[in-house]
């Protein structure tokens, strides 16, 4: 993808795969019936209420919960299975305490969920991990966990073209972040270096499990065209922050295709892994809100 046109075709690809692996098992799900069983969500959104109770003077923190609060609550509604008893949940340590919880909860139920709904806990737990590192009063929070597994994992079906998908977006931000370098001055350094290297372990790891799946692993492009120039540290912190956000998608669209826990765990963790590092390029770059309410979830 060596022009404009095929950049944004790109792009495109990236936030479709998402936006199909999220949407399509709405079907199946309202075709199946009405399950009884008490709604999972349930316990997140009031988990989630309490946050955002939390989060007066916190105006990040406030947006995006609030945007947090409506996306899930919307979900359990669509579904209206019997919500089972939701106690208020404690604020123990203030927002911090409350948005750790939230992250921890959402990440523990990641695996046991499927298709949108997976994506939309991964998201959220995602949009608690960047908002974590936005100042000491709501973090620092724990970095993603290893994704060293992923190396191992069977990959089938629709998970294979997802896992292709991050592989291409992988590719893009290593590229991206070679061309930042010539516009960062040195104090830069250490955070350029350590984002690239990041991009590069999530490269090998997922050319790893495709081969070890039976599938060969796209190639990367010869150069990739940035959605605006770059012309000095402003717009070269931006374009870091859009190609950090092109992976958050594309590793959302892997939690939402995935066929098993473990992968959609290890997207999850991903997911996690493109919003922090994207975080503090957004705050350097001016950009507003720093972290998206849920991000990697199509617009």
């Amino acid at each position: 993808m060596t022009g404009r046109s095929n950049e944004l075709s790109r792009r495109r690809i990236l936030r479709a795969g998402a936006l199909a692996a999220l949407a399509a098992p709405l079907v199946s799900a309202c075709s199946a019936g009405v399950d009884e069983n008490p709604d999972p969500l349930a316990a997140l959104l009031a988990q989630a209420q309490a946050t955002a109770g939390a989060a007066a003077g916190q105006a990040a923190a406030a947006t995006a919960l609030t945007g947090q609060v409506a996306a899930l609550k919307a979900e359990v509604d669509r579904l209206n299975r019997p919500k089972a008893a939701t106690p208020s949940t404690p604020t123990a340590g203030g927002i911090k305490g409350s948005l750790a919880a939230l992250r921890k909860q959402a990440t523990t139920l990641l695996p046991s969920q499927s298709a949108y709904r997976a994506g939309l806990v991964a998201s959220v737990a995602a949009g608690c991990a960047g908002l974590q590192r936005v100042t000491a009063a709501l973090g620092p929070g724990d970095d993603a966990g290893s994704l060293d597994a992923l190396a191992t994992t069977k990959l089938t079906g629709a998970s294979v073209d997802a896992v292709q998908q991050a592989l291409a977006a992988e590719y893009a931000a290593i590229w991206i972040y070679g061309l930042a370098t010539a516009y960062l001055p040195g104090d830069y350094g250490n955070a350029l270096t350590a984002g690239s290297a990041e991009h590069q372990q999530r490269r090998d790891l997922c050319e790893r499990a495709l081969t070890a799946s039976g599938a060969t692993p796209a190639a990367p492009e010869a150069a990739y065209v940035p959605p605006k120039p770059v012309t000095d540290g402003p717009s070269a912190m931006a374009v870091i922050a859009t190609a950090e956000g092109d992976a958050a998608s594309a590793w959302l669209g892997v939690a939402g295709r995935a066929g098993d826990s473990t992968l959609r765990a290890l997207a999850g963790e991903a997911l996690i892994a493109c919003v922090r590092r994207a975080t503090p390029w957004r705050m350097e770059g001016g950009q507003k809100p720093p972290v998206e309410a849920l991000p990697g979830m199509p617009a």
